[in-house]
């Protein structure tokens, strides 16, 4: 596939990191050089220098030729703007990244995709429904949907009381139903590991877990790590994350928001009807202290500032809140979830990454996202007639290393891979490889 991307920033850079493992034809277009040389030393993809807005330079990627192009950059008239064009100069689908939460109001979309632009991505609104889930499921660090939550991925952190420490796979087997799910991935001293059923579970692990929406509370149960009760929270930041995220949980729980400046804090009052909506700096402990963080059950810092976001959220599990999640805008944050003592860390940009490469289509494979804290890879596969993988049972079919083949969908319904799982054809497949094997499954698939 022909892919255009127009910004090489976190998004751009992290979708061509992904997307270049999977043989596409990946253009990168961007203003800043240094964007650019970073992008074309870490993967495997031209550059091209300049506006995504200029028509010149779109003909030079041989727009016509392209299948899809992703416009990415940090300003939205811009993304706007080349996916537009693009789509008028011959390309086939086009994706914009916007800023704006009108752009994607449902009265709005005739209208947009009569510009020429197929999807829109709104990083802000992704980060906030990502929110809701961890808060959902309170006792998760990760919570990750496939396929509409047919399947999904759940990372917990195994902490001194959970009562799997040193276990392995087939020792609490022994002891719990685990049909439901399956442990697919172990984040262990930066290192990350496609377990076995040897595997044990040490102490600060990340472990992933696939599993059906039925199977979500059973592998908490297991774990130790029943869901939390959450009734009130507080929510640092009144900007665009902030803002969504109060929304969306202000009818199902106690909800505080302290937002600084004055006059986003009357717009605040005016457009969250269940929501007390405080004005102050929440860097002031006095101030934590008077709005009762102790009694507080969550503590969401999504202001501006990462590093007022990860302190923040330290000092309230430091005063005993249950649950923290800080929104941080480097990505390289994201790996030390699991050594400073947060329960997650969210990043709009690879979430918005994420969600773009499940547009993407290569033969079979139908989408592939990032875990964030590891460089494993999840790739969705359909499964061919006649193709490697429908010949035997999954115990038969001597898999390459450090590849495990998590899930399935089936008629519009998801199963936990086991050893006597047969693939048929039109089955969806959830891979998880490092990314030295990605190719090596690939041979099965194809």
């Amino acid at each position: 596939m022909r892919i255009i991307i127009a910004g090489a920033g976190e998004v751009g850079f992290h979708l061509a990191k992904q997307l270049s493992s999977q043989e596409h034809d990946i253009t990168i277009i961007d203003l800043d050089e240094t964007q650019i040389d970073k992008s074309g030393s870490t993967s495997d993809v031209m550059t091209l220098q300049g506006s995504s807005t200029s028509i010149k330079l779109l003909k030079d990627a041989r727009i016509d030729e392209t299948d899809l192009v992703v416009a990415v950059t940090s300003n939205e008239a811009v993304n706007v703007t080349t996916a537009t064009l693009s789509k008028k100069l011959g390309a086939k689908v086009t994706i914009a990244r916007v800023s704006s939460a009108e752009y994607v109001a449902d009265e709005n979309l005739d209208m947009i995709k009569s510009l020429g632009i197929d999807y829109l991505i709104y990083p802000e609104e992704l980060a906030a429904r990502e929110i809701v889930k961890l808060i959902e499921h309170s006792s998760a660090t990760d919570i990750v949907d496939i396929e509409r939550g047919k399947l999904s991925i759940v990372g917990i952190k195994i902490d001194e009381d959970v009562p799997v420490l040193n276990m392995t796979m087939h020792e609490i087997s022994k002891l719990h139903d685990t049909s439901s799910f399956r442990v697919v991935a172990i984040y262990r001293n930066a290192e990350t590991i496609i377990p076995s059923g040897e595997n044990r579970f040490k102490l600060n692990d990340q472990v992933f877990f696939i599993t059906t929406q039925s199977g979500i509370d059973n592998v908490l149960k297991i774990v130790g790590k029943n869901n939390q009760s959450i009734d009130n929270l507080m929510i640092l930041g009144g900007g665009k994350i902030g803002r969504k995220t109060a929304k969306l949980l202000e009818d199902k729980f106690n909800v505080k928001l302290i937002e600084s400046n004055s006059d986003k804090a009357l717009e605040l009052a005016d457009y969250l009807r269940k929501t007390l909506i405080i004005e102050g700096d929440g860097r002031d402990i006095d101030l934590l202290a008077q709005e009762s963080i102790v009694d507080m059950d969550a503590f969401i810092a999504v202001t501006g500032n990462a590093e007022t976001n990860i302190i923040t959220s330290l000092m309230a599990k430091h005063l005993g809140v249950k649950k923290s999640i800080a929104q941080v805008d480097n990505s390289d944050y994201v790996p030390l979830t699991q050594t400073i003592g947060l329960d997650s860390l969210i990043n709009k940009k690879l979430i918005a990454a994420n969600v773009i490469s499940r547009f993407i289509k290569k033969s079979n494979i139908i989408s592939s996202l990032s875990l964030s804290t590891m460089n494993a890879e999840v790739l969705e596969y359909i499964v061919k007639e006649g193709t490697p993988i429908t010949k035997n049972p999954v115990k038969d079919l001597k898999l390459p290393k450090n590849v495990l083949l998590g899930g399935y969908i089936r008629n519009n319904k998801g199963y936990i891979t086991i050893g006597t799982t047969q693939f048929m054809p039109g089955d969806k497949v959830v891979v998880f490889a490092l990314e030295e094997s990605i190719k090596k499954i690939d041979g099965f698939f194809n």
